[in-house]
């Protein structure tokens, strides 16, 4: 076999003169011993395995292999049939090793692990007694499904759900823990609740570059009429790089429109049904908190009654977004480009939120936010934007409409 170019880094580490399959095996062995925190939680076939050792036995027809647990069993695979989080060190690792074996490298872009069993959290994971800070996954009225933060361990909490959504990290301190039907769960009072969205670990949503935004190219008017003050320092800016966030919808089929799940939770949502809209966005979330289409929808649900727990949601997804942006990001997210529109309902949603609650500052804000982002405005926020400007309450608004 040759060597990939894409294994020059662990190669480049192994003994010199490592050239043959036998001594190119032995050098990933080598490196993954020095890279890679061991044990370490993967799965194989969609079953969580507890990974203890990656070794090369000395038969390159069988290559690197894994040793691994799970329950009583102890067996030994190989590791390119593994699959470990996405962007850990141990996922590249096997992407390498798969492209040293001759895969095609557009199949290790990124290997879903799909409908995958969870690993849960073992019983020396916890201690009854010792507060834990746990990362919510999905919310019911009186259990949270929580994963021991630092980790992809699943446990439930049995308690009284108040302000809590998916991506808060909570911290309980345990009063009982048990096992039913072989999956862990938790009883405790939330005694605190943060946001953090960098340490929930999660992989930032790709951007696609779609070329170049030219203000040239944007209708601002009629010829001759006066264009909005807010246009004018957008318009000087000038060129700016076109991106398309990609955007996650666990379970939906590309090639069946049918088979959308914010479209199902949506339709409940219009029937009058918002417990069914919110159970199928719960579960979105709980497979990958990065949804932004679940956050924003889960703050629809609630606008209209609670619009203080709306903005939680809302402020979520736009927080989860911003990991792909970074604080210097100076491009345009056209709502055109369709995989846009979740960050774009998250960041409305929390414009709309901060101006019916009082706070018109924070409204503007998040308005002039999302006309630089998306100059051709599309949700309207350049309007808003000139009610909260000119001292209109939400309320005033409200009621010049009907």
């Amino acid at each position: 076999m040759t060597q990939s170019n894409s294994l020059s880094e662990p190669i480049a580490r192994a003994p010199a003169g490592a050239t043959t399959d036998d001594e190119q095996l032995a050098a990933f062995e080598i490196f993954a011993g020095a890279e890679l925190t061991l044990p370490a939680d993967g799965h194989v076939v969609g079953e969580p395995v507890r990974v203890t050792r990656i070794h090369y036995a000395g038969q390159p027809r069988i290559g690197l292999l894994a040793t691994c647990h799970r329950g009583e069993h102890t067996y030994d695979v190989n590791l390119a049939d593994l699959v470990f989080p996405h962007a850990s060190a141990a996922a590249k690792l096997v992407a390498r090793y798969r492209a040293w074996l001759g895969f095609d490298p557009a199949d290790d872009v990124e290997r879903p692990v799909g409908h995958a069993r969870p690993h849960k959290v073992a019983s020396d994971d916890i201690a009854v007694g010792k507060p834990v800070e746990l990362a919510v996954l999905a919310c019911k009225s009186n259990a949270l499904r929580c994963r021991l933060l630092g980790s992809a361990r699943e446990v439930t909490l049995r308690t009284a759900v108040r302000y809590e959504i998916p991506g808060s990290i909570i911290t309980v301190t345990p009063t009982k823990q048990w096992m039913h039907a072989r999956h862990p769960y938790l009883s405790g009072a939330v005694e605190r609740m943060r946001v953090d969205v960098f340490a929930l670990g999660l992989v930032p949503l790709a951007l696609r570059t779609e070329g170049e935004w030219d203000p040239e190219d944007e209708y601002w008017g009629e010829e001759g009429d006066p264009i909005g003050e807010w246009t004018k320092p957008i318009i000087a800016r000038g060129k700016r790089p076109a991106f398309e966030m990609e955007q996650v919808i666990p379970g939906a089929d590309p090639d069946d429109f049918d088979s959308d799940p914010i479209i199902e939770a949506s339709e409940h949502s219009q029937a009058g049904d918002p417990a069914g809209a919110r159970e199928i966005l719960m579960k979105l979330l709980a497979e990958d908190l990065r949804c932004l289409d679940a956050h924003a929808h889960l703050g629809n649900v609630e606008f209209e009654r609670a619009p203080k727990q709306a903005v939680r949601h809302y402020e979520m997804g736009v927080s989860i977004g911003a990991l792909s942006l970074g604080t210097s990001f100076d491009g345009v997210l056209p709502w055109g480009h369709i995989d846009n529109r979740p960050f774009l309902r998250c960041l409305n949603g929390t414009g709309l939120c901060a101006w019916r609650l009082g706070d018109r500052r924070s409204a503007a804000a998040v308005f002039k936010k999302m006309l630089w982002l998306n100059p051709g405005d599309n949700q309207g926020a350049r309007f808003n934007l000139a009610a909260v400007e000119a001292g209109k309450t939400w309320e005033e608004m409200e009621g010049s409409e009907q």
